[in-house]
């Protein structure tokens, strides 16, 4: 065979036909790899939504808690429950004394 003339169809079949499983590797990396990018691409935008939603959370949380802190001081409790009839006492509580005794009794026997 001279070197400018063509080779007969038969031997580039036979190459590929002896390489397809090669081929077919290439295909299904090629696959792998696009499927790996768009898995990337959504992971990365959980992520990012997943961080927007916390950090809302802790805007809404920070509120609340400063909210709560507010109303539980002392002069807006006593402005809360005033329409309830309930004042704020200007004497300290009476307690009366109770003997040892009885404090330590058993339930339990």
């Amino acid at each position: 065979m001279k070197s400018h003339e063509k080779k007969p169809l038969n031997t580039s079949y036979r190459w590929i036909m002896k390489n397809i499983g090669f081929f077919l590797f290439l295909a299904s990396l090629a696959v792998v790899y696009i499927y790996n990018g768009h898995y990337a691409d959504k992971v990365s935008r959980d992520i990012n939504r997943t961080g927007k939603e916390l950090k809302e959370l802790q805007y809404e949380y920070k509120t609340l808690k400063s909210e709560v802190m507010f109303r539980s001081k002392q002069s807006e409790l006593a402005r809360a429950v005033e329409p309830f009839g309930l004042k704020q006492l200007t004497q300290p509580p009476i307690s009366s004394p109770t003997p040892q005794k009885k404090l330590k009794t058993k339930i339990w026997k």
